[in-house]
């Protein structure tokens, strides 16, 4: 009996198909892309209308042997990879791999995995879309020619193992331009005022000192600047009547947030989850391919979760309308659906992310979802559910009060209905203030008349300062990137993730700081590639692909024009950027080793000062800068004695102080420059070792312990071993680590033992 093949992506996936379409169907996965460009060599032909140069990919020639077979065997291919640009592009590959079948070949589109969905897609099959295939194409060429040719220029200019990237070389820079803001940012003092009054009977109400002489307060421009002036208003405040002149009452209403979009996901999954974007990508592929919810296999929880469109089909629509009025109740559900209207710039080749069936709610999921998994589809529920539910309706009271030539200030609001609140509330910006964030609470005032006069039980003055732009978050960098049109909403999460692996920025507290890595690779590359480096250009460059797409433009019009002055400022770049390490800037500062003078270095971990008699004199200094730019040395630990005698000279050998911490050198320095792995007493555990583990340092600066038989032996650990054998499993010793969950402690090797002892207590 003949079978059709369903070629898909990712094992996952191809099990929820394989779970429908029964015995007529035969899903194989292609695990991600089979064929790309070189790692070694760029991969493309400039001279030649940029020609790619298209391997298999390391591992997949087994993949590519097993789908020819199957094809062979097949009545008609389906490829069913994601339906967007990447998914078109592995798909256009996999028909150039079994074309050779000679088989009818499809395209399928699975937008969510539930049978009815993915019955119709296979009914409405399709043939692969090659516009959509060149704008991947033509965008993997652009990254390739930007960071195949820049990236060796950093080699040799800064240090080895550095790239650049089109695209998140521009998010580097928008976070380093954020950091220069606050560092250019004076504060700027100033003083508010607020009135504790009272009319006749408690309860008391608080008011903002809002106008002096009928002009409105500004902490910017029009502010009260100091506490003598502060002083002074409260003073003649004192003997002033307060009078409620006017009082506004009307009835508003917020409207919900619409469905969520790749972005929105991201950012409101990092404010309310704390999950990096990267992980709330990965578990939300994990919702889309299908998870096991009963006793017949896996099911897809969620629509397809890159998009950038808010539209929601109409059986959608009815299904969750139905569960509003049945769960909630008739009040809740408006007249009609709420449409949300769609950027321009969307694609709308997908709906907005939604669950698949509604009536699978986050609680009946409970026992089937691990935790992280359950709260985003607990998110993605509650925010589609709530896209179509009625506005929250309230009260708000706005109070003007006279007192002399100043004017008082208070707004209250009362919740009269919930509506969509019931269920879901957008999280809020982190750079929100406090002020602002209880605009949108409940604030309680008495029955209040105009004309009343009010009486004024306390003036509280408080000091305030302007502050700075907040630091990037994952979610406002996702928001900004988007807001800019740099990148796509697939592609915002590995930005993300690049900026970091690559060290040019660090997230520290949920923040972005750039390195100084960072810093100074973005100070070269927007000296040197400007227009590359811009971000009005990066965004114009995702609308030609986005016009490639929609055949309204040719991919090689793109390259032409992109390459010819790319070329050109890449072969200055070449010649007129400066090698900054080859560059020493001295200092008037003494080495403490020998005669020399230090200077300021560029390594790996940042500037250093080292000696200018190196390689004689190899001493090296980290060092700090004061506000006037003047460096500070941070002084060195004085080296201790360890006991032990040189092997080379039979000087004590002392511990000193580098760069990566700790660690045993000859005391004769500079004249012997013996260094001695620091000893950890226990034996290297792989059977007929007779080595022992020492601590060692990576090429990226991190301790790790390895066998003392190095390279015949490669056993090598990350934590520290200690010399005590578990008490449980009686392992000849136990590793120490340190976490933020169980602090410093001591835990068995063996995962099976499970042993643990705290050492913070001790």
């Amino acid at each position: 009996m003949s079978k059709s093949l369903i070629i898909v992506e990712s094992p996952a996936k191809a099990r929820t198909l394989q779970r429908y379409l029964g015995k007529s169907f035969s899903v194989k996965a292609s695990v991600g892309h089979i064929r790309d460009l070189p790692v070694k060599t760029l991969g493309v032909d400039v001279e030649h209308d940029f020609k790619p140069n298209y391997v298999t990919i390391r591992g997949k020639g087994k993949i590519i042997t097993e789908l020819r077979s199957e094809a062979k065997k097949a009545d008609a291919i389906y490829l069913a990879p994601d339906p967007d640009r990447e998914g078109e592009a592995i798909a256009w590959h996999i028909a150039e791999a079994v074309r050779g079948s000679k088989k009818p070949i499809h395209r399928v589109l699975f937008h969510e995995l539930t049978k009815k969905a993915i019955l119709a897609a296979i009914e409405n099959a399709t043939e692969i879309d090659y516009h959509k295939f060149e704008a991947q194409q033509a965008r993997r060429i652009l990254d390739r020619l930007v960071g195949y040719q820049i990236s060796p220029l950093l080699w040799d200019k800064v240090r080895r193992g550095l790239s650049a990237g089109r695209v998140q070389s521009v998010a580097v820079r928008m976070v380093c331009e954020r950091e220069q803001e606050i560092a250019d940012f004076t504060s700027v003092e100033y003083w508010s005022i607020a009135a504790q009054l009272q009319q006749g009977n408690p309860p008391s109400f608080l008011a903002q000192l809002d106008r002096i002489s009928g002009v409105k307060l500004d902490k910017a421009k029009n502010r009260i600047k100091d506490e003598n002036a502060a002083r002074n208003i409260v003073d003649e405040l004192e003997g002033s009547d307060f009078i409620i002149e006017k009082i506004t009452k009307k009835k508003s209403k917020r409207n919900p947030s619409p469905p969520f979009i790749t972005s929105s996901m991201q950012i409101d999954a990092n404010r309310k989850l704390r999950f990096s974007a990267k992980k709330t990508m990965m578990l939300a592929q994990r919702l889309y391919e299908g998870i096991a919810v009963d006793d017949d296999g896996p099911t897809g929880l969620i629509t397809y979760m890159r998009t950038d469109s808010t539209r929601i089909n109409d059986e959608a629509l009815a299904q969750v309308r139905d569960h509003i009025q049945t769960a909630y109740g008739k009040e809740f559900l408006p007249p009609k659906a709420n449409i949300y209207k769609t950027k321009k710039s969307a694609q709308d080749a997908h709906e907005a992310i939604r669950p698949t069936d509604v009536s699978k709610t986050p609680e009946s999921l409970a026992s089937f979802l691990e935790k992280d998994m359950l709260a985003l589809y607990s998110l993605i529920w509650k925010r589609f559910v709530a896209s179509q539910m009625t506005p929250a309706i309230y009260d708000q009271t706005s109070v003007m009060i006279k007192a002399g030539r100043h004017n008082f200030k208070t707004v209250g609001s009362i919740i009269r209905f919930s509506g969509f609140m019931a269920l879901y509330v957008e999280a809020a910006e982190e750079s929100r203030s406090a002020e602002q964030s209880r605009q949108g609470k409940d604030v309680l005032l008495p029955d209040l008349k105009e004309g009343s006069k009010l009486q004024l039980l306390q003036l509280d003055p408080k000091q305030h300062f302007t502050q700075p732009p907040p630091r990037y978050t994952e979610a406002t960098l996702v928001k900004a990137l988007e807001e800019n049109g740099v990148g796509r909403p697939s592609t915002y999460a590995s930005i993300l993730s690049t900026i970091q692996e690559k060290e040019y920025v660090s997230l520290e507290q949920r923040k972005f700081f750039p390195t100084d890595l960072g810093k100074l690779v973005n100070e070269l590359l927007v000296q040197h590639f400007p227009t590359i480096m811009d971000t009005e250009f990066t965004a114009s460059m995702e609308q030609n692909l986005d016009k490639v797409e929609e055949g309204k433009v040719d991919w090689l019009d793109i390259l032409h024009k992109f390459y010819g002055p790319f070329r050109h400022t890449l072969d200055l770049a070449k010649k007129e950027m400066k090698s900054v390490k080859r560059t020493a800037i001295p200092t008037d500062i003494k080495c403490i080793l020998c005669d020399g003078t230090m200077v300021i270095k560029w390594g790996k971990m940042g500037e250093f000062l080292a000696c200018e008699n190196y390689p004689d004199c190899k001493n090296t200094q980290d060092f700090t800068k004061d506000k006037d730019g003047k460096i500070i040395p941070i002084e060195k630990e004085q080296p201790q004695e360890s006991g032990e005698t040189c092997e080379k000279c039979g000087k004590p050998m002392v511990y000193k102080y580098g760069r990566f911490g700790k660690f045993l050198a000859c005391s004769g320095y500079p004249k012997c420059k013996h260094i001695q792995a620091e000893k950890t007493g226990v034996a290297c555990p792989e059977e007929g070792c007779d080595g022992e583990l020492i601590k060692k340092i990576s090429k990226r600066g991190k301790v790790f312990y390895s066998c003392s038989r190095y390279p015949e032996c490669t056993f090598a650990l990350w934590d520290k071993p200690i010399n005590k054998p578990c008490p449980d499993c009686h392992s000849p010793y136990l590793l120490e680590r340190e976490t933020k969950k169980q602090g410093l402690h001591l835990k068995c090797p063996d995962k099976q033992c499970g042993f643990t002892q705290n050492l913070e207590d001790e």
